[in-house]
């Protein structure tokens, strides 16, 4: 079936949606993505034009629906130990941090297809051991959750992990599985993925000891980016630590946290 070209006013209102419900600021430069990511689901529902996938979301039944379109128009990429320097932070200050007996949690804000946080998992389970400690991995996606709770990745997203922690903390597929590793159960069992929105009221998940919330707010506005930061940085404890990706700063959107390194925060 041939779609009609997407029309200004539908892209649009596709640009409000997205942003009502996810925060995220599309330009106008990005219509041509928004067209290659809804195409085959609004053929798949019979549909012959942008408008009437529009006129489907609006329904009064529509939720479902939409969240499979939040899942289509938000960026899922990612890879295992992305900027490293963060992780090799990390190890340092959960030695530095390390309250005997006391549980240290660590949230993966926008964790995509699960490589950062089984990348923070591998880091506190060197450091930590079987000590108590746990990982949440929220994102606004519940296809992206599903895809990363099953901890299964093909073999060449292993390039960037540690050797030792490829030997430790995953399994290679055999047989017809031999193109793909799995997350050993261990680690699996201490990540829990949830899924979080947050452009909304986050609940009551924390308090953490640290949070990473990386090349998120690039797709914010800075009034969004404001909000955002501020509801994050409520879950962490005192002393606790946020960090950022190397492209994003804090600077101009909260004066709540101190800057202590690159890219990485400290709540006072």
């Amino acid at each position: 079936m041939e779609l009609k070209p997407i029309t200004d006013r539908e892209f649009a209102q596709f640009q409000r949606l997205i942003h009502q419900i996810a925060g995220i600021s599309l330009s106008p430069a990005k219509k041509a993505m928004v067209c290659g990511r809804l195409a085959k689901r609004v053929r798949e529902l019979g549909l012959d034009s942008y408008g009437d996938y529009l006129q489907r979301l609006a329904g009064r039944h529509a939720q479902d629906e939409l969240q499979t379109a939040v899942d289509l128009l938000t960026t899922n990429e990612t890879f295992f130990f992305r900027e490293k320097k963060h992780f090799e932070f990390l190890a340092r200050h959960v030695q530095a941090a390390r309250r005997p007996g006391l549980m240290f949690r660590a949230w993966s804000a926008a964790c995509s297809s699960g490589e950062e946080p089984y990348s923070i998992a591998m880091v506190l389970a060197e450091c930590l051991g079987d000590g108590p400690w746990e990982v949440v991995a929220s994102d606004i996606s519940r296809r992206v959750l599903a895809r990363a709770q099953g901890g299964c990745y093909a073999m060449e997203r292993a390039e960037h992990i540690p050797p030792q922690y490829l030997r430790r903390y995953c399994l290679r597929g055999i047989g017809s599985k031999t193109d793909t590793f799995l997350i050993e159960r261990f680690l699996r069992d201490r990540v829990r993925f949830v899924p979080i929105n947050l452009n909304a009221a986050l609940g009551n998940i924390g308090p953490f000891d640290v949070v990473f919330l990386r090349n998120v707010m690039i797709y914010f506005d800075m009034a969004t980016k404001q909000q955002v930061v501020a509801r994050v940085a409520a879950t962490l404890r005192s002393g606790g630590i946020f960090i950022v990706s190397h492209s994003e700063t804090l600077h101009g959107i909260s004066d709540a946290l101190e800057q202590i390194a690159p890219s990485v925060y400290r709540k006072p």
